[in-house]
């Protein structure tokens, strides 16, 4: 995952106009659209944006006499569609439900894909009501269909040299750029071993195809079954990343209980399907656990960077989230309480003592 947020987000505005701020573009993206077979019945004035990128891609939908599609662009000196065509085939011969690729346009980036619909899981959701368990399972079934597929040397490894590149963005933007706080030698060293512990947690579990957002944000429901997008960034690693995605999400968060339920009926599910997970559950809640921490010190330097170079600084919204989940963990295993010691102090936050007093 080069970022957590990537995800389409639907938009409500169908008559919203199409703007391009590169005149070329827009004259490339026109003659492939009149190039594409008649057949498809593309009705070029129903174009209109579908959705936000964090990312340099955007997509658009269009209707056609197979009803509605989606197109999406991808400038090609920024964005690699290769992945994404690569590891939708993958999802598809693991028969998920995801976009059928109609069309490429390799040179200028430019795909025409099913439309999946408009409503994601995180959308169809009441958030004031119960956590939906059936979706919930239904996107555990479909992470479980996605992992007994996996095979090595197909997708890019997560390894060592991956995970401490995605760590780094923790200090190198989260802290330095986002907080302004130069961390001495002592607490360097602090950031250093606990990142070698996390590290080496997170490789100590079996490989396997890893979605890497696996998130309601990226899981689309409707009528015809739960599908999966943002995928182009999966790789070959630890099994405890998607369930650790799903269940520590980066937009919503559950009370511990719910996401304690789901990830035990995940590990059940998946030891009957014989996938390598572990015979014991608490070592297996516990390399969720560490791996979702590996998550959240990436994703907030992500985050801090989608605000303050790419001037997208709704993401930074949700620190709080990442906050929280960081210091939660961290509090659970000794190993780890030099890391919170240090977060705490980045963030400016006081914890009381066994001895402090209290004013009365």
């Amino acid at each position: 995952m080069s970022n957590p947020s990537n995800a389409p987000t639907s938009t409500t505005d169908d008559d919203k106009r199409v703007s391009w701020t590169d005149p070329q573009r827009q004259i490339q993206f026109t003659q492939w659209l009149a190039s594409l077979p008649s057949d498809l019945g593309l009705q070029c004035e129903t174009l209109r944006p579908a959705s936000a990128d964090a990312s340099f891609r955007r997509y658009l939908r269009i209707e056609s006499a197979r009803g509605s599609l989606v197109i999406m662009d991808a400038p090609p000196d920024k964005e690699d569609c290769k992945p994404f065509v690569k590891v939708d085939q993958l999802m598809q011969q693991a028969g998920l439900r995801v976009p059928e690729v109609l069309a490429w346009e390799q040179t200028h980036g430019f795909l025409l894909l099913s439309d999946l619909g408009a409503q994601t899981m995180l959308q169809a959701m009441d958030l004031d009501a119960e956590p939906p368990l059936a979706q919930y399972m239904e996107a555990v079934d479909m992470l479980i269909q996605w992992q007994l597929a996996s095979k090595p040397d197909v997708l890019p490894p997560y390894d060592a040299a991956l995970l401490r590149r995605e760590l780094d963005l923790f200090p190198q933007w989260y802290i330095a750029q986002h907080r302004q706080v130069t961390l001495d030698d002592k607490q360097t060293k602090v950031l250093e071993d606990a990142f070698a512990r996390i590290i080496e947690s997170n490789l100590s579990w079996p490989s396997v195809y890893v979605h890497r957002d696996f998130m309601p944000r990226n899981l689309m429901v409707s009528d015809q079954g739960m599908g999966v997008l943002d995928f182009q960034d999966a790789v070959y690693g630890p099994i405890t990343y998607d369930i650790a995605s799903l269940m520590r999400d980066a937009f919503l968060s559950w009370d511990e209980a719910f996401c304690l339920d789901v990830t035990v009926r995940y590990w059940q599910k998946a030891r009957k399907a014989g996938l390598p997970v572990g015979d014991d559950f608490g070592t297996f809640y516990q390399g969720v656990e560490w791996m979702g921490l590996q998550r959240h010190l990436k994703v907030a330097g992500i985050f801090a960077r989608l605000t303050l170079r790419d001037g997208k600084p709704q993401y930074l919204e949700d620190t709080p989230r990442f906050i929280h989940y960081i210091r939660s963990t961290c509090s659970r295993y000794m190993a780890l309480k030099p890391l919170l010691r240090l977060v705490e102090t980045i963030e400016g936050i006081e914890v009381p003592t066994a001895f402090a007093f209290g004013r009365f």
